[in-house]
């Protein structure tokens, strides 16, 4: 009995040890920070200055008496059905929780208390363990003695997470259903207030289904604790919940912020989402993207200043229209702008004008990506021994030579054929016809292996393939041409390089990884044929327009000028350029990727300063000389048979008689 009782009493004071510390650390924090929204978190460009900040802006706080009862009773439901009747901790709450907690052999039952989760919501306590937890307990006791309950409720409500960046009840009653708090029904309280413990995961925006349930669970929840009647929950569940197509539900000026959240919602879990302060560390530019948005527009608009242009112009965009928020069916377009060395994203365009339209074509937008996929068609055939100086036929594409499309016969897009030539002016003259027949050389699995390890796993195993008939994003097309500047190698593209809280502790950091996805030697000797296309090529107005670093790239057009490209490198930077309509139709007569998207190509490139982008020569050791090694024509397969002195060379078939060659699954070693 005495050891009981002598266990029991230095139990005790051990306990009033333990929570005399936390009590003091808890009396060191300012409870008038409660009332205060923390600081925004700040977005940094690459030399560590202020670019711009996120959330804060999207919160607007009010006053508990403009919100829905509805809401109060939901939310009480839901998170605190004993708000009004503890002191900050609930000991029944904690007690059910380790019960249940105990029964299903797990920790999923959690006992926070409204004013513990605006404690830990309110002051950075920490992370996910027993100390922050006992923590939040002794700051939220004092929170309960600094202010009324009707207080702490109006500043948990204006302080939660909603989901697509959205903070706050009015806020969020407006983003999700464009009215206000103060106006919200039973049944889109409730939804509101069942996403709260998930709402990335819940977002009805994201998970209609989902966020449906977690308003029926929360009706229950209501009735069981009688709040409301069972006919009103029935009539709740019962009724439609619309929301509002229109109404922005994210908190970004322009389309690098737009770009930060999104990466940011793939590398920090929902806690870490929520927090403010957040100190966020970009490889943004600010002079490329500067550069690259201005040049966007301001050609755009000259394109749309020609005399016969038939389409709606961005400055007949009107003010009732933004207003309105219609969605502009002008002339469009989109930059990307990485670093070779490192993968970082110096510059991203998603559009002319953010205000007018948030959608970002350069990360979701999946356009035909047409003439710019050709040079990953001659990288196939390189690498299984064709060179630049191997000669090809031009001449138009006969019946069944194709073997699995042999009715598939395309024409150049000048409608003329030129006869043979070698592989290198095939590339750099864009030939479709000369695209074709190294493709064949190459074989169609070993063309989509290429493409699924530059990360073109989207290209389909069907001939079309070798001439862009597929669909891509521009920065996965952008990233997938650093692999000739960089010799085979392949770098996980990233915006975000490090991400840091208010207190300074690192929650992310970019891996900047890089693997070898290629044959050196086959993109060394692509890169050399490629700087020909710039020097004599399709992009040869390049040069006459004031760009004179080495550099090397590739035009794309798509049928009937629905989609104009350029991608281009040095050995420090590539971008790639895409204007079209979102809505696909002809941009106008003749609009080549040479006249729609590379002049804006040649401002961004021109705009980066040496030393910090240096371009050196692009070489390529091995460079073929200009005369032909070999051929290649429909008759005969390649690597050619060597003829013999008294006979002419042997015909041998593309392919071996028979069905057509088997076609197997495209490699996807990598997703950026």
């Amino acid at each position: 009995m005495r050891v009981i009782l002598f266990l029991a009493m230095w139990g005790a004071l051990i306990g009033a040890i333990v929570g005399g510390v936390y009590a003091f650390w808890a009396g060191q924090l300012d409870m008038t920070d409660v009332q205060q929204i923390r600081e925004r978190s700040t977005v940094f460009d690459r030399d560590g200055k202020p670019y711009g900040r996120l959330q804060g802006e999207n919160r607007l706080v009010v006053p508990l008496k403009q919100v829905s009862p509805f809401f109060v009773k939901a939310l009480l439901a839901r998170e605190d059905s004993r708000f009004y009747k503890h002191s900050g901790v609930d000991p029944i709450g904690v007690l059910r929780a380790v019960v249940r907690n105990v029964v299903s052999h797990s920790a999923a039952q959690g006992a926070s208390t409204l004013t513990q989760q605006l404690a830990r919501n309110s002051f950075p306590l920490g992370g996910k363990n027993l100390h922050r937890k006992v923590l939040e307990a002794f700051v939220a006791i004092r929170i309960e003695k600094y202010f009324s309950k009707d207080e702490i409720l109006e500043h948990y409500m204006n302080r939660i997470y909603f989901g697509a960046g959205v903070f706050g009840i009015e806020t969020a009653s407006q983003a999700y259903f464009n009215k206000h708090a103060s106006e919200l029904t039973l049944g889109e309280a409730a939804m509101l207030s069942g996403i709260i413990r998930g709402p990335s995961r819940f977002s009805p925006v994201n998970n209609f289904a989902g966020a449906i349930r977690e308003r029926d669970t929360v009706l229950d929840r209501m009735v069981k604790l009688e709040m409301i009647p069972q006919a009103q929950a029935d009539a709740a569940k019962e009724a439609a919940i619309v929301l509002n197509p229109k109404r922005r539900l994210t908190v970004q000026e322009n389309y690098v912020m737009d770009a930060v959240v999104r990466e940011l919602g793939k590398v920090l879990t929902e806690d870490q989402l929520a927090e403010s302060g957040l100190r966020i560390y970009t490889a943004l530019d600010p002079l490329l993207q500067e550069t690259a948005q201005n040049a966007l527009n301001n050609h755009l608009a000259k394109i749309e200043a020609q005399p016969k242009y038939a389409h709606p112009k961005k400055a007949e965009f009107t003010k009732e229209a933004r207003e309105a928020e219609l969605e502009p069916t002008y002339l469009q377009g989109a930059v990307v702008v990485i670093d070779n060395r490192t993968g970082g994203i110096r510059a991203l365009v998603g559009g002319r004008d953010y205000a007018d339209s948030r959608y970002n074509r350069a990360l979701l937008s999946e356009r035909p990506v047409g003439s710019t996929f050709k040079p990953f068609v001659y990288l196939a055939a390189f690498g299984r021994g064709m060179t630049p100086g191997t000669s090809v036929s031009d001449a138009p594409i006969q019946r069944g030579e194709v073997r699995s499309a042999p009715t598939w016969s395309p024409g150049n897009s000048d409608g003329t054929f030129k006869g043979f030539m070698t592989a290198e002016d095939g590339l750099v003259q864009s030939r479709n016809t000369v695209t074709v027949r190294v493709g064949e050389t190459a074989g169609l699995t070993e063309v989509g292996r290429v493409a699924g390890a530059v990360g073109l796993e989207k290209m389909p195993l069907r001939p079309s393939a070798y001439l862009g008939a597929f669909e891509s994003s521009l920065l996965r097309m952008t990233n997938a041409y650093t692999v000739f500047p960089n010799a085979g190698r392949l770098r996980q593209p990233y915006l975000i390089e490090r991400v840091d809280d208010a207190g300074g502790t690192t929650l992310y950091r970019s891996a900047a990884t890089s693997r070898a996805v290629l044959q050196p030697g086959s993109c060394a000797m692509l890169t050399g044929v490629l700087t020909k296309v710039l020097d004599r090529g399709t992009a040869a107005s390049a040069r006459s327009s004031g760009f004179k670093k080495p550099a090397g790239g590739k035009t794309g057009t798509t049928d009937d000028y629905k989609d104009a490209w350029f991608i281009g490198f040095t050995t420090s930077l590539t971008a790639g350029v895409w204007v079209g309509f979102d809505k696909p139709q002809r941009t106008v007569a003749q609009g080549y990727g040479a006249t729609m998207a590379l002049p804006v190509w040649v401002e961004v490139m021109n705009a980066a300063p040496d030393p910090r982008y240096p371009a050196a020569a692009l070489r390529a050791p091995g460079e073929a000389p200009p005369v032909a090694t070999s051929a290649y024509s429909p008759a005969q397969g390649w690597p050619p048979q060597a003829p013999a002195e008294q006979a002419p060379p042997k015909a041998e078939p593309v392919y071996p008689q028979g069905a057509p060659p088997r076609v197997e699954p495209v490699l996807k070693p990598y997703r950026p």
